[in-house]
């Protein structure tokens, strides 16, 4: 299952607060959201003259944006710099909040008013990937004017043909991060983890490995190992993906699937090894540089935040506007030197590393070429497949 690329286990240079701390996983409140969802996918896509509200944004000089806790850079007063540079700059006040927690637990929360096709009250917010592929299915947010965008010429050139929205004509990337191994060599005994094999049958492992309990991640890195790529796979790809974790939970190897709750075994040692985000990894590594993070050779998952716009925006433009300006290598350099993250924008890494060279040279924020042709996405799911492959995946984690 392994390919004769040698796996990559990359040094943590610094630590930062995740914004992944705050994924609250598959519990009660998620399902029910999925649920929620999936009824709503009945819903007939909004034509684009239904999407769009009137534009104030040449009246009213605002922009209200959804973000994740702890996702941009701030300063030691508590400001964020780089969105005071942009209001300052623009003449546009910028309404920020972070209240989007979760992909379901914010989908629900603008569901009601996006299925009847009015206001959500927010200009702009950052889904990950799936989530917007669904919205797009739904025909829940509104295409893009890149004419607003000059500076999305500077996506990087591997996410911007992405299978769930194609030239990018409803979404730009906001960060992005990796899927891999994180181990604890006191708890294996000095041994690397570097494989989805290891973490599935070796018997020193038995009991103490977590996988995730986001159904793309954990099957996707079994896909990869299986030698198959999510962004293409079929129902029988996906089923035997499922039979090899099943095989191996009925074993016992696995201590249990979780959020990122995995943090706190991972840096005890109760857990040997498991699936980890890079950004939580790195967060624990400042306090124990002795822990290890893999990239298997098999591959791994990219997942990224994106930008969206959804529809009955009423500053549409001043949206588009913040979005150009955070895709100005200099200012997302900024916001990079303090979220730690894969910056989607070329020549941040040239902008940075003047500044602060220790976050320029870590690989796990600018990956070279090599690491990017091995990380992929997992593919955009229809209603059904998302209703279908659910339901097998929680009856697999008993969420």
């Amino acid at each position: 299952m392994e390919r004769d690329l040698p796996p990559l286990t990359l040094p943590l240079l610094r630590g930062t607060l995740s914004r992944r701390t705050f994924f609250r996983g598959a519990g009660a409140a998620g399902l029910a959201a999925l649920l929620a969802a999936c009824g709503t996918a009945a819903q007939a896509p909004k034509s684009s003259e239904d999407r769009a509200a009137e534009d104030k944004s040449d009246k009213e000089k605002v922009v209200n944006w959804s973000n994740w806790p702890e996702y941009i850079d701030v300063d030691d007063a508590g400001k964020r710099p780089t969105l005071e540079a942009f209001m300052k700059q623009s003449g546009i006040k910028v309404d920020y909040t972070e209240d989007y927690n979760d992909n379901d637990e914010f989908f629900a929360k603008v569901q009601p008013q996006l299925s009847a096709g009015q206001d959500t009250g927010r200009d702009v917010w950052c889904s990950t990937d799936w989530m917007v592929a669904r919205l797009i299915r739904l025909g829940w947010v509104q295409e893009l004017d890149k004419g607003n965008i000059p500076n999305a010429d500077n996506l990087e050139d591997n996410l911007a043909d992405v299978e769930f929205d194609k030239g990018r004509k409803y979404s730009l990337p906001w960060q992005s991060g990796f899927t891999g191994i994180g181990y604890n060599p006191d708890a294996t005994g000095g041994k690397k983890v570097e494989s989805i094999d290891q973490l599935l049958t070796d018997k020193t492992l038995k009991g103490r490995v977590t996988l995730l309990t986001e159904m793309r991640d954990t099957v996707g890195m079994v896909l990869l190992a299986m030698g198959k790529d999510p962004a293409s796979f079929t129902d029988a790809d996906f089923d035997a993906a499922m039979t090899e974790l099943q095989n191996a939970r009925d074993a016992g190897q696995f201590r249990g699937f979780t959020g990122n709750e995995y943090t706190s075994g991972l840096a005890s040692g109760e857990i040997a090894a498991c699936l980890a985000w890079t950004g939580d990894v790195v967060q624990l590594q400042a306090d124990n540089p002795k822990l290890g993070y893999a990239l298997p050779a098999t591959g791994h998952m990219i997942w990224s935040d994106n930008f969206v716009i959804p529809n009955q925006a009423q500053h549409k433009k001043n949206a588009e506007l913040l979005i150009n300006y955070y895709y100005d290598p200099k200012v997302m350099a900024q916001v990079a030197d303090w979220v730690n993250y894969i910056p989607p924008v070329k020549g941040t890494k040239d902008a940075l590393t003047a500044a602060d060279p220790d976050v320029a040279d870590n690989p796990l924020i600018f990956p070279d070429d090599e690491v990017r042709a091995h990380a992929h996405v997992f593919r955009g799911l229809s209603e059904d497949e998302e209703t279908k492959y659910n339901k097998q995946f929680q009856s697999l984690i008993g969420a």
